[in-house]
């Protein structure tokens, strides 16, 4: 049946805490937060800006940990301004027959306007006889400073 491509890390609802148009590309983003929904370095994400409709991808680059940065830079500076929220998002190829076989799971963290987790959610597809069952559990517990 092919590949197919599943949202497999979220960050929802973040806020831009600096935009910095001086920086050769990428979004700037405290490494928990990547670590929490298992992104990686220089992975490719596209990003919705909540406050202003625009749409972008680039890729992630590691701010300061425990920073809560989150910092568009370079051209994508230019779509957004502290204060605005995002949701950044990242998905990967995947064997349509493999997920159907053995499920796929993306992780979700919504923030506050601090870039706190307020919501951490696990998003499954469990394989059923007839397709997947699409599960989202809310897995919210405090979060080490």
């Amino acid at each position: 049946m092919g590949s197919i491509r599943l949202m497999h890390a979220k960050l929802h609802r973040v806020c831009v805490t600096e935009a910095n148009v001086n920086y050769v590309g990428s979004i700037t983003i405290d490494p928990v937060m990547l670590e929490r929904v298992g992104l990686l370095p220089l992975e490719e994400v596209d990003i919705i800006n909540l406050s202003n409709g625009n749409r972008f991808s680039t890729y992630v680059l590691p701010g300061q940990a425990h920073s809560k940065e989150i910092c568009p830079n370079g051209g994508a500076a230019l779509l957004c301004q502290p204060g605005d929220r995002l949701i950044i998002f990242a998905y990967e190829l995947c064997e349509r027959n493999q997920v159907l076989r053995t499920g796929h799971q993306a992780k979700v963290l919504v923030a506050n306007e601090s870039n706190e987790t307020v919501d951490f959610y696990l998003q499954e597809l469990i394989p059923q006889e007839q397709g997947v069952q699409f599960i989202n559990t809310n897995c919210s517990a405090p979060v080490p400073k």
